[in-house]
């Protein structure tokens, strides 16, 4: 940028104060940027190799032993029908119904037969 392209500009700058650097000023910025890689060294320290495997495995093991202990309510057998009584069809009740009675009957009689013949 030459003079004449902005003389209020450089009118402004030459009233500025100049500013002395100081002699360790290389030394400070340095330094600053230390300080803030120190910041994250506690991070770098959890996931280093040493430390991140021992602690998922023992989170893997708790997972794991959770999912084995616990059993939902949904899935106990006791609550579930059996299978002969899922086979069956709404229309087949008749035919079961009819059957138990049968049976029924068919007990009652072999006990009266029995009686008879003594």
């Amino acid at each position: 940028m030459k003079r004449e392209d902005d003389q209020q500009l450089w009118d402004l700058l030459g009233q500025a104060k100049p500013r002395q650097l100081s002699p360790f000023f290389a030394r400070n910025v340095v330094r600053r940027i230390r300080e803030r890689s120190a910041r994250f060294e506690w991070l770098r320290g959890w996931l280093s190799p040493r430390r991140l495997v021992p602690v998922t495995g023992v989170a893997i093991a708790v997972i794991a032993t959770i999912l084995t202990v616990h059993q939902p309510a949904g899935r106990n057998p006791a609550d579930r029908p059996p299978d002969v009584i899922v086979r069956i069809d709404p229309q087949d009740y008749d035919v079961v119904a009819d059957l138990d009675e049968l049976l029924a009957t068919d007990e009652t009689s072999l006990w009266d037969d029995d009686t008879q013949t003594l």
